[in-house]
């Protein structure tokens, strides 16, 4: 036990902390006037020796200096304690190396995920540009070859006189045949490239919000071509009734301007399978009353053929009058009629279908009825292209 005797009128205060090599020991006296303070090295105070404490603190209130040091403190301290406290608490308090390398990986990786993304849809849309433009130049390699085919026929055929369609007699160009051609030729590229989305629609599923704008964009583009032809009529009747605006193989089943309706329904009914018994039912109604319709018109055309070589008839008979050409012209404007009427059915029987069928069933419809016509111009295509064997020539 330590005796504290000595130090009646002393008031001591002892704070021993020991935590390794480090001892604190802190002293205060009511008659000292100031502290003082005394260090021990780590080597004397590696080990914990009370008893040399005892020996400190005696010489340390012992009379002989008292009077001079008022508080005595030995104060062993580690000097890297604190920073290692410090650095403990910095640690915590944010996040490990490991953890930031780990954030850093994932990031990088989904960026790379981000990257191929986007350059695998960039690929696809260049992939889907180039394929509709061979698409596009084929078609105009074809339109071309159907040109020259069709000039070099005019030439064979008809002599210089009938060089170019759109040529009157006397050598005038009709502006509006030409312009004509020339939309019809654009119409046809059109045709094609919806032909080109509506089966990629179908091929990837689309909504029917999405298949209802494409066939009701096919609609309207048939709509357009109606109208084209109702101003070609204005222009000339019997350049539009003649088919020459047409390839070769599409005038073969040519009929007063255009296709027949009821031709296409049959072409096109099994290729929308399976249809409903109602569906069934509406489609034969659809195609008996185009057919009433055709037989119509075409005996209507037919009358009116005979009518004209009737009035022709007279007026040789009255030599001198203009009175049989005059009723001839006005004979000729009926034509148009019948080519609108012609265009009329061929569109509501469009409009008659789409509402029969369901959207998809619709956009197929739309898709096998440009598919039709493009494989017609092909093989017009092949046609003309044919091998021909040399003509012999014999000498008269």
């Amino acid at each position: 036990m330590l005796s504290v005797s000595d130090c009646e009128s002393h008031f001591l205060v002892h704070l021993l902390l020991v935590r390794g090599s480090c001892l604190l020991v802190f002293s205060w006296s009511q008659s000292m006037n100031y502290p003082s303070t005394q260090f021990a090295t780590s080597r004397q105070m590696g080990i914990y020796e009370p008893f040399r404490q005892v020996g400190v603190w005696r010489e340390t209130f012992s009379g002989g200096n008292g009077s001079n040091i008022g508080a005595s403190t030995i104060v062993e301290v580690d000097s890297g304690l604190e920073n290692k406290i410090g650095f403990g608490s910095h640690e915590s308090m944010g996040p490990s190396g490991n953890d930031q390398e780990s954030n850093r990986s994932a990031d990088k990786v989904q960026r790379r995920l981000e990257q191929n993304r986007e350059a695998a849809r960039k690929s696809r849309m260049r992939k889907k540009a180039y394929v509709q433009q061979l698409e596009t130049s084929r078609l105009k390699l074809a339109q071309l070859e159907l040109e020259l085919d069709r000039t070099r026929k005019q030439v064979a055929y008809g002599g210089s006189s009938f060089v170019g369609s759109h040529m009157g007699y006397n050598g005038i160009v009709n502006s509006g045949i030409t312009t004509f051609e020339l939309e019809y030729g654009h119409w046809v590229e059109e045709q094609h490239r919806q032909n080109i989305e509506l089966r990629n629609a179908l091929q990837e599923h689309a909504t029917e919000i999405e298949l209802r704008l494409l066939v009701d964009g096919g609609l309207n583009h048939y709509a357009t071509l109606f109208r084209m032809k109702a101003d070609a009529a204005k222009a000339d009747i019997f350049y539009l009734l003649s088919g020459i605006w047409r390839t070769s193989v599409e005038r073969y089943f040519h009929w007063i301007g255009g296709f027949r309706p009821s031709e296409l329904l049959n072409i096109l009914e099994p290729q929308l399978e399976p249809l409903t018994d109602p569906q069934r039912l509406d489609f034969y109604n659809l195609r008996q009353s185009s057919q009433q319709a055709e037989d119509a018109l075409s005996q209507g055309m037919d009358k009116l053929q005979q009518t004209l070589a009737k009035t022709l008839e007279a007026d040789q008979i009255w030599s001198g009058e203009t009175y049989g050409l005059a009723a001839a012209l006005e004979k000729f404007e009926a034509l148009e009629s019948f080519v609108s009427q012609a265009d009329h059915l061929r569109q509501q029987t469009l409009q008659q279908m789409s509402r029969i069928l369901t959207i998809h069933q619709a956009a197929r419809g739309l898709l096998a009825l440009g598919e039709y016509f493009q494989r017609l111009r092909a093989l017009s295509s092949l046609w003309t292209a044919r091998p021909r064997e040399p003509t012999e020539s014999y000498a008269s």
